[in-house]
């Protein structure tokens, strides 16, 4: 059964309203959400000044609240799959005539959008504790980038909850893949010094296309570009995504991995 087009905006808009409401009540994730961003930012921030561009600091907030985003959305797409297996409502999930894709995605941004504090956060934290200047060259700009960043990783959260729903340990590619792709994305340190193998892998990264777009709100440069690159990738992987659920779908309820027993 398919849902009519007219209710999509509305379905997505509770789902995310809805999860975003869930995740502020965990402690677990309310912890995260506080302390990470802080270490990301403590961290960066004594990088670059021993590196002796302290020019560069409110680049580095910005670039450590870009790390807390990924985190949340890694961590957060997994976690809510698996919150769902472990309450045992995966499986009406997956029978329910609203499509799975439709019902993840909500999760995915909303984990995204509990992710900006730590943008906010980072930043905040650099300018009270590190005297870092809040001087953006393009402030409008920054607030259309950050929310386009945001909802093409949420996107590409859905594509990693669609291999979540089959796998029971889904926390050990979590664990995997978050620095690989802070990286990769050139978030805190060049891509130039990386080898040259990984070029085609990040480029391929939304979170990319979101350094370059907050780095140039943040500096100066083409911002529009780069995040209109990211959301085509978000866009993209969104498709990969509905078309991998329904692989997956069949999978797992061939294998019957959907429940814990």
């Amino acid at each position: 059964m398919s849902v009519p087009a007219r209710r999509i905006p509305r379905l997505l808009a509770v789902g995310v309203r809805t999860h975003v409401t869930y995740m502020s009540r965990s402690a677990l994730e309310v912890a995260f959400a506080v302390l990470l961003p802080i270490v990301y930012a403590t961290l960066a921030t004594y990088l670059f000044r021993a590196s002796g561009h302290p020019e560069r600091l409110l680049e580095a907030a910005v670039g450590a609240g870009l790390m807390g985003i990924w985190t949340s959305v890694l961590f957060g797409s997994g976690a809510a799959v698996q919150n769902q297996r472990w309450l045992g409502t995966l499986e009406m999930l997956v029978t329910a005539p609203t499509p799975l894709a439709l019902i993840l995605l909500p999760v995915t941004v909303a984990t995204a959008i509990i992710g900006t504090y730590a943008m906010a956060a980072t930043v905040l934290w650099g300018v009270l504790l590190f005297s870092v200047p809040l001087d953006f060259a393009h402030p409008v700009l920054l607030l259309v980038a950050l929310p386009g960043c945001v909802l093409s990783m949420g996107m590409m959260g859905l594509l990693l909850a669609s291999t979540f729903v089959l796998l029971r340990h889904a926390h050990a590619l979590t664990n995997a893949l978050e620095a690989p792709v802070w990286l990769l994305s050139g978030v805190l340190t060049p891509m130039s010094v990386l080898p040259g193998w990984t070029a085609p892998i990040s480029m391929i990264l939304p979170t990319t296309w979101g350094a370059r777009a907050l780095r140039a709100a943040t500096s100066g440069g083409d911002v529009l570009g780069p995040l209109t690159a990211g959301l085509g990738l978000g866009v993209l992987y969104t498709a990969v995504a509905v078309a991998v659920l329904g692989v997956v779908e069949r999978r797992a309820r061939q294998a019957a991995t959907l429940a814990l027993s």
